[in-house]
């Protein structure tokens, strides 16, 4: 369970910085901070088209697709309405 909590928290982070900021070099920063942080408990994804690369890769079991996909989608989303709320 701590691999798709650490996705949403991931996203969530990626995605407010990247809507709310606009700067390249603070999104290439916050996508580092985000991999540096997550990837060793879940490998690091934060987009549901890796995960779906991952999988056909063989390098992520089928049966954690939709749980990695669901996790990233929902970060991006809380994201958005964080950057709604906020401004």
């Amino acid at each position: 369970m701590n691999k798709y909590v650490a996705e949403f928290l991931g996203t969530l982070f990626f995605v407010y910085i990247f809507i709310s900021v606009g700067n390249p070099l603070a999104i290439a920063a916050a996508l580092l901070v985000s991999l540096a942080a997550i990837g060793p408990i879940s490998g690091g994804y934060l987009n549901p088209a890796v995960s779906v690369m991952m999988v056909s890769a063989g390098k992520l079991p089928s049966s954690e697709l939709m749980p990695y996909v669901l996790s990233q989608v929902a970060g991006g989303l809380a994201a958005f309405e964080l950057h709604k709320r906020i401004l």
